[in-house]
C-alpha cells in the first residue's frame, strides 16, 4: 500500500557538531514529520568554535548524488545552504530546472556563525543570477541582504526595500528578510510580490545561535513539502526556530547550537493545556 510520505531534500554541507549544514536541516525534517535526505556539496571541520577547512565536493559527485534521490524519491521540497562556487550553483541551478523543482528553498548561506566565509566573492552575483529566479522562498538574514542588494540594512523600512528587490528584480516569489542582527524585537519581514507580513519574537540573550538560518529555512522547506501555503510555512518555522533558541541546550565552547526538540515539546505541552 502506498503511503502518503512527504519528502525534502537539502543540498548544503556539512557540520559535524551538528548544529548547522545538512545535520540541522535532517534533524528539522524529522521534527516536522517529514522524510529528510541530503546532497553534500562540501565536507565542513567545523565546531560552534568556528570554521577549521572545508573541502568541496567535486562537480560530478555532486551531479551523481542531485541524480541518485531524484530517480528513486523525487522531493517534495528541495533547500539549499552553502553552495561554495560558482560551478556549483550553476550545477544545483541546472538541476532544479532539469527536474522541475516547484518548492525551492534558498538560505544563502555566506558567512558561518563565526565569521568565517563560506561562499566566494566571485560567486555572490551567481547566487542572485542563477538561483534566485528559481525560489519560492529566500530567507537572508540582514549581512546576506545586504550583500545580495548593494546596500547597508539599518532598520524596517531598508528591510522592506530588500525583500521588495529580492522578489521584483531579481525574480523570487518570495523574500524572507530576518531582522536578527538589529536590536529590540527579533522581528522579520515578509514580501510575496502581493502581501506584507511582519513577524516578531521577543529578542533571547544567548549565544546559542549556531545554525539558526539553517534551521528556519527547513522548516520552511519541510511545510512546504506538506503543501502548507508559503506566508503560513514562514509563520511555523519563526515559531520553530524561536523555540529552538528561546529553550537553549547550553552546549559548545562557542556560539552553541539551537534546541531542535523544543519545538516539538512545545507543541506537547500546548496539547496537553
Amino acid at each position: 500500500m502506498m503511503k502518503d510520505v512527504r519528502t525534502a531534500l537539502t543540498i548544503a554541507g556539512t557540520d559535524p557538531s551538528g548544529g548547522a549544514g545538512i545535520q540541522a536541516d535532517l534533524k528539522t525534517f524529522q521534527e516536522l514529520g517529514v522524510y529528510g535526505m541530503s546532497v553534500i556539496t562540501a565536507v565542513v571541520s567545523q565546531n560552534t568554535l568556528g570554521v577549521k577547512t572545508f573541502l568541496d565536493m567535486p562537480l560530478e559527485l555532486i551531479e551523481s548524488q542531485i541524480d541518485a534521490v531524484f530517480e528513486d524519491i523525487p522531493p517534495h521540497a528541495v533547500k539549499t545552504g552553502m553552495l561554495s562556487q560558482i560551478p556549483v550553483i550553476e550545477l544545483v541551478a541546472r538541476k532544479l530546472k532539469q527536474y522541475g523543482v516547484k518548492h525551492y528553498v534558498m538560505d544563502p548561506v555566506m558567512v558561518a556563525k563565526s565569521g568565517d566565509p563560506l561562499l566566494a566573492e566571485d560567486a555572490r552575483g551567481a547566487l542572485l543570477r542563477e538561483l534566485l529566479p528559481l525560489c519560492e522562498v529566500v530567507t537572508p538574514n540582514l549581512p546576506e541582504a545586504e550583500v545580495m542588494i548593494g546596500k547597508p540594512i539599518r532598520d524596517l523600512p531598508a528591510m522592506k526595500e530588500a525583500a521588495k528587490r529580492l522578489v521584483e528584480e531579481y525574480g523570487a516569489k518570495a523574500a524572507v528578510v530576518k531582522g536578527g542582527h538589529l536590536t529590540g524585537e527579533a522581528r522579520d519581514v515578509i514580501y510575496d510580490g502581493k502581501v506584507w507580513e511582519e513577524m516578531a519574537a521577543p529578542r533571547v540573550d544567548t549565544r546559542h545561535t549556531h545554525g539558526t538560518g539553517c534551521t528556519f529555512s527547513a522548516a520552511i522547506t519541510a511545510q512546504l513539502a506538506k503543501g502548507v501555503p508559503v506566508l503560513e510555512a514562514v509563520a511555523l518555522a519563526k515559531r520553530f526556530i524561536t523555540c529552538a533558541v528561546r529553550e537553549t541546550l547550553g552546549i559548545g565552547k562557542g556560539h552553541g547550537p539551537t534546541n531542535h526538540w523544543a519545538f516539538r515539546e512545545s507543541e506537547r505541552k500546548t496539547r496537553e493545556n
